[in-house]
């Protein structure tokens, strides 16, 4: 089982529901490419087990003017590209990558899939094509290593088994009207991804010391008391550390990781000034005892499609408010994520499952980044109210270098300029950040 450096978290994978299929061009293959990384730490071998889940990736193909009148799409929409409906292998989650991770698609992407359940066709449903602001920071070894890709933000369907998609060029007149259509990018393939069973539920292990070391075989730490994490945390009985009360965090055995499909090293910072909040986008059509599966979807989505060394988030969210570790490496450790496009260095990324442009996240959600953040931000001496100052590694809103003043607490909008987390999450952000501090004892 592979063993963390300080801290171990047990490692297993379900079995496998299909045989997966061959990667795409330019994605991670089974064994990641990335073989070192600054600051990286090498970790043991895994046990044997069966890879859980499939990818299966189909390249895109002009749209006939015909198939567009059929549509009903406007003539312009013979320059995109797409699929027919056509069955394919079971699935779950879809989205759209292609070869550049530079560059963008202007456009739309739709699709529209067929239930395993019932057999009946969904309608079209959008994905959000602007995901280059998830990603690892210019200049590390993960954005460097040839194997990533560009891509929308995978959305969850569901058990299905047939699918059809459409990939539209922005129409001209959208932003100039005398501009023509920006070429969609090169490489265009559909990621169909199968997330596998879940893994086998076994009762939560795990004493006092275990956010250290978390005995092999857990599937959750179990939350701990105010004096138990401070405890943990090496301060004596007498000493008042502002660190909020451990919660319980799923680890990534608990939702059924594969851990042979990522990067076998770690890559660290020095350490968490900072977090970010996110939506994964992926829709509300989930229940939280589709979580863990949720998550397994985004997992390889992100490394197999995307071409990233693990999923991007150090943490994720569910709606019922279940907390679950992200990238592996530690849950106490300042592991780099791949989750704000030039703010990955001393921060930590927590996602929400599901997509809060105009839903309200539930109560739970927003309770459970506020208990997170206490903890994790406190055990780093970082003030969930107060201010901090990163060094942009280049994004669209900030330059690479330039210092940017944030808080604590931030939203992913606030360091790229991006719709992300949310509006009505990124509204909530106050009420996370006034309740973390005040889990800290501040």
């Amino acid at each position: 089982m592979r063993a963390f450096i300080a801290s171990a978290i047990g490692v297993t994978c379900a079995s496998a529901l299909l045989l997966p299929l061959a990667a795409p061009a330019g994605a991670a293959p089974d064994t990641p490419a990335h073989s070192t990384a600054t600051g990286s730490v090498p970790a043991e071998a895994s046990e044997p087990a069966a890879l859980p889940g499939s990818t299966q990736s189909l390249p895109l193909s002009p749209l006939s003017t015909a198939a567009a009148r059929a549509t009903g799409e406007p003539a312009a929409a013979a320059a995109g590209q797409g699929l027919s409906e056509r069955d394919v292998h079971a699935f779950s989650l879809v989205g759209v990558v292609w070869d550049d991770v530079n560059a963008e698609l202007h456009g739309t992407a739709q699709v529209r899939t067929r239930s395993a359940a019932t057999g009946r066709w969904s309608g079209w449903q959008d994905l959000e094509t602007h995901n280059a602001e998830h990603s690892a920071d210019p200049g590390t070894p993960e954005r460097e290593s040839g194997a990533v890709r560009g891509s929308t933000a995978p959305l969850w369907v569901g058990a299905s088994d047939g699918v059809e998609v459409r990939v539209n060029p922005e129409a001209p007149g959208t932003r100039d009207a005398s501009a023509t259509p920006v070429p969609l990018p090169a490489g265009l393939h559909l990621e169909l991804v199968d997330p596998g069973k879940d893994p086998r539920e076994l009762p939560a292990t795990g004493a006092a010391g275990a956010d250290r070391a978390a005995p092999q075989g857990a599937t959750a730490l179990p939350a701990l008391s105010r004096s138990a994490t401070d405890a943990a945390a090496g301060y004596a009985p007498a000493a008042k550390p502002y660190i909020g009360p451990r919660p319980r965090i799923i680890t990534r055995k608990g939702w059924g990781a594969d851990e042979k499909i990522r990067e076998r090293a770690f890559a660290y910072t020095k350490t968490v000034k900072a977090a970010f909040v996110h939506h994964s986008a992926t829709g509300n059509n989930y229940s939280c005892s589709q979580s863990a599966s949720v998550l397994r979807g985004i997992y390889r989505y992100h490394v197999k499609s995307n071409g990233w060394r693990d999923i991007g988030y150090n943490f994720a969210v569910d709606k019922c408010g279940n907390i679950y570790e992200g990238r592996a490496g530690g849950v106490t450790k300042a592991v780099m994520g791949a989750h704000t496009l030039g703010f990955n260095t001393n921060t930590m990324g927590v996602v929400v499952l599901g997509t809060y442009s105009s839903s309200n996240p539930p109560s739970a959600a927003v309770n459970a980044v506020a208990k997170l953040t206490a903890w994790k931000l406190g055990l780093f001496k970082a003030n969930p109210k107060g201010k901090v100052t990163l060094v942009s590694g280049g994004s669209n809103k900030y330059k690479k270098g330039r210092k940017v003043t944030l808080n604590v607490i931030s939203g992913h909008r606030d360091g790229f300029a991006t719709e992300c987390p949310g509006a009505r999450l990124y509204k909530k952000l106050g009420t996370a950040r006034t309740s973390s501090a005040k889990l800290q004892g501040r």
